[in-house]
């Protein structure tokens, strides 16, 4: 069997998925991280459907599950906190997942497992601190280029470094503008947990087009999400996601000043917080995923934005796929990619749908229109509408996910 050497760029979690199924396959494998470290940290992720299905055939399901935040379901609440609906989490996976679903998992726990799942292996290498600056397609090798100017061929470069790829940018593809946008940006950070912070994730929206999320995963932290609407194309907002810290806190606080509820908690945390992300809401759209020796895998390829709740399942996926075609076809790379494209796009296609009417419905900036809304989700909760509904809406997608028996040392996916 051809023994391939791989480059992986990005230790998140589709660099070191892909990572275990090529060593599986008997390939080398070299993972550089742009941080000086793991980056065991991040927000509540979750993953649903053949993300789980790829879990269990790594054999890892347990080692997740053992690590899962024990999330009750979503409450949306008023400006003055009362809960005004209730909807619990379904976790039979026999219909539609809602905004929390049956695995829920702090990113940077889910990363360490990925990353103590890989680590030990002789065939896989992790280097942090250290990034590709540039690269060269040489036929049936390319030449890596990294920051403390050292140099190396390998027969594959993989960019899994998120939705803002450096390794995408410099494939230079036809599209040239490959986010979709919707005019939403997002905030996180963690605050310390009080008594009246529960095990259910809190809704609560705002005029405005603003809205806020509270969810615990401990007993000492509990996470904040200060998320809003505006397509206003203004300077201030478009730079949002890029400003400096401190100009990101400045522009938080007058966005949600006096918006009630938590909120002023919520700002006092946000001042002294050091965890502080903030992202623009996009989808990652490209009519192909590799150019040469050098493929995109997970949100660098086709991220499908935090309202799809599919991203980490995305990203397990394809690099299960990946892998697959590689281990397939080991001596045709080519060949390898181009199926990789053929298969796993339909799925892709599948987890990008995003209803822009629904999304937008979420930001309302009526007041009144959000009390109407909030009201008719109280009534049909108190009808038992909610669970009623999911029990006739499909959970799992119509694709199937492809079995490869050239993919050494996994499992067969195990009925719950």
């Amino acid at each position: 069997m051809t023994e391939l050497r791989v480059l992986i760029c990005g230790a998140g979690c589709a660099g070191p998925t892909l990572a275990y199924w090529l060593c599986r396959a008997g390939h080398r494998v070299t993972v550089v991280e742009r941080s000086d470290s793991l980056r065991a940290s991040g927000a509540q992720i979750d993953i649903r459907g053949h993300g789980i299905d790829v879990v269990k055939r790594m054999g890892l399901l347990d080692t997740v599950r053992s690590r899962l935040v024990d999330e009750k379901g979503v409450r949306f609440v008023n400006s003055n906190g009362d809960v005004k609906a209730t909807i619990l989490v379904d976790k039979s996976r026999k219909s539609q997942q809602s905004v929390t679903s049956e695995m829920e998992i702090m990113r940077g726990d889910l990363v360490e497992i990925l990353y103590n799942a890989t680590k030990d292996d002789e065939r896989v290498n992790y280097i942090f601190g250290k990034t590709v600056e540039s690269f060269e397609n040489r036929g049936d090798k390319v030449m890596a280029h990294f920051s403390d100017n050292s140099h190396d061929e390998f027969d594959l470069l993989v960019g899994a470094d998120g939705q803002g790829s450096r390794i995408r940018k410099m494939i230079q593809l036809a599209d040239s503008n490959c986010y979709r946008n919707f005019g939403i940006y997002g905030a996180y950070w963690f605050v310390p947990r009080t008594e009246t912070d529960t095990n259910f994730l809190h809704i609560y929206n705002i005029s405005g087009g603003r809205l806020i999320m509270r969810r615990s995963h401990n007993q000492t932290e509990s996470q904040v999400y200060f998320v809003f609407r505006d397509e206003s194309d203004s300077e201030e907002v478009a730079g949002f996601a890029r400003a400096p810290v401190e100009q990101q806190k400045q522009f938080l606080a007058e966005k949600f000043r006096d918006a009630g509820w938590e909120t002023s908690r919520f700002l006092k945390g946000l001042h002294g917080a050091r965890d502080l992300y903030c992202q623009e809401v996009v989808q990652v759209v490209t009519d192909t995923w590799s150019k040469g020796r050098v493929v995109l895998l997970g949100d660098a390829a086709y991220c499908p934005s935090p309202f799809s709740g599919l991203g980490t399942t995305g990203s397990f996926v394809g690099a299960y796929v990946l892998a697959g075609e590689i281990a397939k076809n080991p001596e045709n790379l080519p060949l390898a990619l181009q199926n990789y494209d053929r298969k796993l796009r339909p799925f892709v296609n599948e987890i990008q749908v995003l209803n822009r009417f629904r999304l937008r419905a979420a930001f309302l900036h009526s007041q009144w229109l959000i009390n109407l809304r909030l009201a008719a989700i109280a009534f049909l909760c108190l009808l038992g509408v909610p669970r009623l509904v999911s029990n006739f809406v499909r959970g799992e997608s119509d694709w199937e996910l492809p079995q490869y028996h050239e993919l050494q040392g996994g499992n067969e996916i195990e009925d719950d």
